[in-house]
């Protein structure tokens, strides 16, 4: 089992910045791929970013080049940087971790952090 908490949302003007913490304990070493999630109030949960054991990361469109998302294994945290934040950034946004190889989809993912809540105001 792993265990996932988030932490680092808030409110923010647009253009501001965020850096969100995910911290895993548990059996972390199984943890092949990690990512960031997001869900805005009557909207399905999306991919934001995912990470695999290698470094190797994958972004979507909306959120390339202003969101980095990193991870310290020495700690067991993942991190997501979050620059240039827009209104439409505002979601609660989920940790997620994977035991095989890096996929997508929230379907995907097996362990899923309790969210941290980001608001953007224009």
């Amino acid at each position: 089992q792993v265990q996932l908490v988030e932490s680092g949302g808030g409110s923010v003007q647009a253009g501001g910045s965020l850096r969100l913490s995910c911290a895993a304990s548990g059996a972390t070493s199984s943890t092949n791929c990690m990512g960031w999630f997001r869900q805005a109030p009557g909207k399905e949960r999306e991919a934001v970013a995912v990470i695999d054991a290698i470094g190797d990361t994958r972004y979507a469109d909306s959120v390339k080049g202003r969101f980095t998302i990193s991870k310290d294994n020495a700690k067991n945290t993942l991190y997501l940087q979050m620059n240039s934040l827009k209104p439409e950034d505002t979601a609660m946004y989920y940790c997620a971790a994977r035991t095989t190889w890096c996929r997508w989809y929230p379907t995907d993912f097996g362990y899923w952090g309790q969210g941290t809540q980001v608001t953007v105001s224009s």
